[in-house]
């Protein structure tokens, strides 16, 4: 087993070092924040993650998990530092090193034996080399200092099945030495690996990410020619899901992808390929189908009425996805601010999103609207003139039609995740606008009723 440190407790440091110790190295996770490190040795963890606490109770309490701001005396003997601050997105869409570029000095300035550094954040392709040779500028003493890149693929929501049963562990290296010792820390996660170059690991992962943003804006895309042409997205991704050749995920259409990997990923690799001289127009593609899918159900909503200038407005799902507490890219922060502008009065809920979305938008009077957080999804619903679903979480997924129909002043619903059934809504009178299939209308809803009380 090995020493680690880990540089970085969000998504992919905490989530790493967590896991790590589970596999029994020893790892101390250093962060700058004295508040968060002292939440985290109570065993509270400072990101809503499923499995992670009771992973890091579990760890913490056998010693194998330590937490610190001291991070010289964390980096002196460690045998691996892995590096898994951010790299935000910059106006250009490049990716911000001085977090990696803070860590590496901190490093060559610390370390008093032979030690692998190890890049989990997502820098951009050569970045790696600039990074060791950084290293080699500050470092202190006579010792053996390499850099390899191991990039994480791990989801939101399922970040700690993903480390633990990953599908394929990269890592990319220039010496055998340091391959040997990376092929070795992973070794008790009886995982594949797949040892490549430095700079081959960097692509992989922005060529993995970006395939996937692709495949979701092309699902989009098609959707919406499905709504010109009455053809049903979901008719047509189930499909095409039975070719092996295009599998079965990634098929969903909706209002975009967000979080802090999709949207950052593209604009990176764009940027990256400009400063080549290279134009990658499907990337190119991608993002600018994604920015205007994000508010494709406003735009629908704002044909539909005069107005949103005094009426009750619920939204349900403010995170990216479900199961996280994380707004980055969110299709929420897209049209809340919209809606507030055109005087709506907006009752919010998200099972554990709200805190964070009150920190953008506090509670009240906003613009020339209002938001208020509601503590549950009827509170939301009660009297509202329509409702937008931007998050599906299960417990929205678990509303009935009929729940739309008994609670809102008008059961006037925008589905940004093709949640429900469209005849099912039609049949509980609720004029339902999805994506890329058909909406019932309001003259459809009285037709249908119509017939129901000649056969009745």
């Amino acid at each position: 087993m090995y020493k680690i440190a880990v540089a970085g407790t969000g998504y992919v440091g905490l989530v790493a070092g967590v896991c790590f110790s589970e596999k029994g190295h020893q790892v101390t996770c250093v962060d700058i924040d004295d508040k968060k490190v002292e939440l985290m040795r109570s065993g509270v963890s400072p990101i809503y993650e499923a499995g992670l606490e009771e992973l890091m109770q579990k760890n913490n309490e056998t010693g194998r998990l330590s937490y610190t701001t001291d991070y010289k005396t964390a980096y002196k003997d460690a045998d691996a530092i892995f590096i898994g601050v951010g790299t935000p997105e910059q106006p250009d869409g490049s990716a911000n090193l001085s977090y990696i570029a803070t860590v590496a000095r901190q490093i060559a300035e610390s370390v008093e034996k032979d030690c692998l550094v190890v890049v989990k954040s997502t820098v951009p392709v050569g970045t790696n080399d600039k990074v060791e040779q950084f290293i080699q500028d500050f470092l202190v003493n006579d010792v053996r200092v390499e850099v390899a890149s191991n990039p994480e693929f791990l989801a939101q929501g399922s970040a700690v099945r993903d480390t633990l049963q990953a599908e394929r562990i990269i890592i990319g290296t220039e010496s055998k030495w340091a391959e040997e010792l990376l092929i070795n820390i992973y070794e008790p996660f009886h995982l594949p690996i797949v040892p490549v170059s430095r700079r081959s690991a960097e692509m992989i992962k922005y060529a993995s990410n970006d395939f996937l943003a692709l495949k979701i804006s092309y699902m989009n895309d098609i959707a919406n020619l499905c709504e010109l042409v009455g053809a049903d997205i979901q008719d047509v991704a189930k499909g095409m899901s039975f070719d092996a050749r295009i599998g079965n995920k990634f098929l969903n259409a909706g209002i975009g992808f967000g979080g802090s990997c999709f949207p950052k990923d593209t604009k990176a690799l764009e940027n990256i390929a400009k400063q080549n001289g290279y134009e990658l127009k499907t990337v190119k593609a991608a993002i600018d189908v994604n920015k205007e899918q994000k508010t494709v159900l406003f735009k629908k909503a704002s044909k539909r009425l005069i107005t949103f200038s005094g009426l009750k407005v619920a939204v349900l799902g403010l995170t990216f996805k479900p199961g996280t507490d994380d707004l980055r890219e969110a299709a929420s922060l897209e049209n809340v601010p919209l809606l507030l502008e055109k005087g709506a009065d907006i009752y919010a809920y998200d099972p554990v999103g709200a805190f964070n979305f009150a920190k953008v938008y506090p509670e009240g009077k906003n613009r020339r609207g209002s938001i208020t957080y509601a503590a549950n999804m009827d509170e939301a619903l009660e009297g509202a003139n329509v409702c937008f679903i931007f998050t599906e979480w299960g417990e929205i997924k678990a509303v009935t039609p009929d729940r739309f129909e008994k609670l809102m002043r008008t059961p006037l619903v925008y589905d940004g995740r093709n949640i429900y059934n469209v005849e099912d809504m039609e049949q509980a009178g609720v004029e339902y606008h999805s994506i890329g299939r058909k909406a019932t209308s309001r003259e459809g809803l009285k037709e249908s009723k119509n017939l129901e009380l000649q056969h009745s």
